[in-house]
């Protein structure tokens, strides 16, 4: 699917805007109701438009397509958060038997899920994914683009592993495969989504190291997006920051993306010991509730963890997760006092 026409766009080189504090979303938005209603090729490029033009008007300094590269109508519910990334490879079946459904309930990590993504029954190659494609959408906005997919990871645990009989492997098959296409996205900013790894920290060294084999294919900034899941507004995993603190400082990337509105910022010291090269990126919208936060709020939150960690650390302001579950008018509403709770923490701590 060609989500946008095939124009160069400046977001592959581009830089990014200058204030001090930048805003940006973690990926989805609501998929408008006629794009649901009526599915097609350019039906699909106009949502993506007003995805970006409703982002653009809240003054959003990094934009996404809303995720609506990978949407699917026949799932409209995940937004393809994992079947887009694993369907389509070779050596990935999609049916699987009664027998393997139960042997897959049986993997620890993924009690959420109730039917694998997939079996891995040979070796994997990139059969028909096609990420640079998907990337493309950055056509289509003048702003600086940031893609999202998700870790490899989290992708390798949702699978009945037939074939490797091993998830680092496996992990690092997939990985192998993003970073081969990784060099070809049109973005400015590459964000690797993981929202299974807080429960399982036993796994934080290798799987960073899964994560930098992605980024390696990369040009351009790289964020690792961190959070507890989401699914009906409901917590998936259950686990601590501090637990990770191995995994972060390993990663080669150049700024996180962490849930922290949701669940507070408690954890916020734990960030002292973050290897100073690496931003910070913190929630401060919660996207599990449908109440509005006040710019004064957000100002609030973002002049808390700047004491906590200094003004050199906080470079990001974003919602905790996507805003996919929620309605396309408290999502919008959530991106505007986004961008004024940040303008007014910014306008105060200047004076």
């Amino acid at each position: 699917m060609t989500a946008a026409s095939s124009d160069p766009a400046p977001n592959a080189t581009q830089g990014l805007p200058s204030p001090p504090i930048l805003t940006t979303v973690v990926g989805s938005y609501p998929a408008p109701a006629w794009l649901l209603a009526l599915p097609s090729k350019p039906a699909l490029r106009d949502a993506m438009l007003a995805v970006f033009k409703t982002q653009e008007l809240a003054g959003i300094d990094v934009v996404t397509d809303g995720e609506l590269s990978r949407f699917d109508v026949s799932h409209p519910e995940t937004q393809g958060m994992i079947e887009y990334f694993i369907s389509p490879l070779a050596g990935v079946g999609t049916a699987f038997s009664r027998s393997e459904v139960d042997a897959f309930r049986q993997q620890a990590g993924m009690q959420f899920r109730k039917k694998p993504a997939g079996v891995v029954r040979a070796a994997i190659g990139e059969g028909t994914l096609d990420l640079p494609t998907a990337a493309a959408g950055g056509t289509l906005t003048a702003k600086p683009y940031k893609f999202t997919l998700t870790s490899p990871y989290m992708l390798a645990k949702s699978l009945l592993d037939l074939h490797y009989r091993d998830v680092r492997q496996l992990a690092f098959a997939i990985a192998d495969i993003f970073q081969a296409q990784a060099a070809d996205f049109n973005a400015a900013v590459l964000q690797i989504d993981e929202a299974n790894l807080v429960g399982s920290p036993q796994d934080s060294e290798w799987a960073a190291d899964v994560l930098n084999r992605v980024f390696a294919g990369f040009a351009g900034q790289k964020g690792v997006h961190l959070c507890f899941g989401n699914y009906g507004g409901q917590t998936i995993q259950q686990g601590l920051f501090k637990n990770l603190l191995p995994f972060f400082n390993r990663l080669e990337c150049n700024h996180l993306i962490l849930e922290m509105a949701r669940p507070g910022d408690a954890e916020l010291p734990v960030f002292k010991d973050l290897r100073p090269e690496i931003a910070l990126g913190i929630g401060v919208v919660d996207i599990k509730d449908n109440a509005v936060e006040s710019p004064d709020l957000i100002a609030r939150r973002i002049e808390r963890a700047v004491t906590v960690l200094g003004a050199e650390r906080i470079k990001w302001v974003h919602p905790d997760c996507g805003f996919w579950m929620l309605s396309r008018i408290v999502a919008d509403q959530k991106m505007r006092a986004l961008v004024k709770g940040r303008d007014l923490y910014l306008g105060q701590s200047s004076t």
